[in-house]
């Protein structure tokens, strides 16, 4: 089967990528092989190719967490990317880790993890949701406890993650503020539902809960904006660990953070319902064939896209 896979390890991460045959998934008691109709990108891709989470003796290894396609019986799936942990005889981790990912025309992953795809939704929409949508779900609803009429500070605007954060707080009735350093990004936040977008830093109204994924640059500004008693769920630190904590701060006015990695499989099936019932849909930014992997991954490498990046098979 054709597939895209890191090769070698990379600064500039892309030259890494190499676009090839790979062995079709072998058969295994409790995995099935899924027809990959499509699959996301997301930066663990990037973070993938520079070797962070990877060693050089697992390499090959073909990338990829999010995916949605057809089983041998006929059945369409999303497929959930965490596999194992808690419970199971599997260390967790997250597909393109131990186990071969998405970005190839077939993936092998345990039965438990698919789920099934509502007609409502394309093979393209559904392959947006297991790591940037879920996120955003698990952040606002299940780690954060978002309810209609809280305000929500979401830290920076244009990927996947941040407008799945705009779509689905705005459907659920929150008050969604946002932040950017680009004047279109902001203006494009607007329009998908944000009752306001303003520059990194800038004074904002106290919020119920704040989003962070970007950490060092703004998580002083996260600290300072969220209400005495509120809560940080924090889904990644792109810009490098926060520091200093703000401990004083944090303990005095009772500040709650979490963390929050991608999601439960019944928060992807409680994702997938809120999508099919509401009409909410991913943003995608743009499609490639899989034979384009490494100019999809340049795209997400130079972070101008606004919502997700799709590869089909």
């Amino acid at each position: 089967m054709i597939a895209a896979y890191a090769a070698r390890f990379a600064d500039d991460a892309v030259s890494g990528l190499e676009v090839g045959s790979r062995p079709d998934p072998e058969p295994r008691d409790g995995w099935s092989v899924v027809d990959v109709r499509a699959a996301a990108l997301n930066h663990h891709d990037l973070w993938s190719l520079r070797g962070v989470g990877l060693r050089a003796e697992q390499l090959p290894m073909i990338l990829g967490t999010d995916a949605a396609g057809v089983t041998a019986d006929g059945r369409e799936v999303v497929v959930h990317g965490v596999i194992g942990g808690p419970g199971t005889d599997e260390p967790r981790s997250l597909l393109s880790e131990r186990y071969d990912g998405t970005l190839a025309e077939q993936v092998a992953v345990p039965t438990w993890n698919l789920v099934d795809k509502p007609a409502e939704l394309s093979f393209v929409e559904a392959a947006c949701l297991p790591t940037a949508w879920l996120t955003a779900y698990r952040m606002l609803f299940t780690s954060g406890g978002a309810a209609p009429g809280h305000r929500v500070l979401v830290q920076g605007a244009g990927g996947g993650l941040a407008t799945a954060a705009i779509l689905l707080g705005a459907a659920a009735g929150l008050e969604v503020v946002v932040t950017s350093r680009s004047p279109e990004r902001r203006e494009r936040a607007l329009s998908l539902g944000a009752a306001a977008a303003v520059e990194p830093g800038a004074r904002v109204p106290r919020a119920d809960l704040v989003l962070e994924s970007v950490g060092q640059a703004t998580w002083s500004h996260s600290v300072r904006s969220v209400k005495p008693g509120g809560t940080i769920v924090v889904a990644g630190a792109t810009s490098g660990d926060a520091s200093p904590a703000e401990l004083t701060r944090i303990f005095f006015t009772e500040i709650t953070i979490k963390g929050a990695t991608m999601g439960s499989r019944d928060d992807l099936v409680h994702l997938l319902a809120f999508l099919a019932r509401t009409g909410v849909r991913p943003l995608v930014d743009s499609t490639y064939p899989l034979t384009s992997a490494h100019a999809a991954l340049g795209k997400l490498a130079e972070g101008e896209q606004f919502g997700k990046i799709v590869v089909t098979p």
